[in-house]
């Protein structure tokens, strides 16, 4: 059974910083595309960020560039999300998610999700 199980979330005041993680359980994470989606409320979810299996490509919401950095250890089935300079927009449940295939629109697996508040 494939898990993603996210962590790291809090309150923090804008302009700090926050370090988010997801273990893969049960998962062959070399093969997957692992990626970040934000769901502030009453809005959809969208994606933050995402990284290529052999972490050689990634790619980034315009919002987010040059301020969020998206990294994986495959050897620890774990993908990271170092957000920095957080804005009060950044707040949202930032879910971790896994896909086969990087030009793969459909996203395969999901982790509950963890919260992000940010204040101004």
């Amino acid at each position: 059974q494939v898990q993603l199980v996210e962590s790291g979330g809090g309150l923090v005041q804008a302009g700090g910083s926050l370090r988010l993680s997801c273990q893969g359980s049960g998962i062959l994470s070399i093969i997957y595309t692992m990626g970040w989606h934000r769901q502030a409320a009453g809005k959809e979810r969208n994606l933050v960020a995402a990284i290529g299996y052999d972490g050689r490509r990634t790619k980034y919401a315009d919002s987010v560039k040059d301020r969020f950095t998206i990294t994986r250890d495959n050897a620890k089935n774990s993908t990271y999300l170092q957000m920095n300079d957080l804005k009060p927009e950044d707040t949202g449940i930032y879910y971790c998610a896994a896909k086969t295939g990087w030009e793969s629109v459909r996203w395969d697996y999901w982790g509950q999700g963890t919260q992000v508040t940010v204040s101004a």
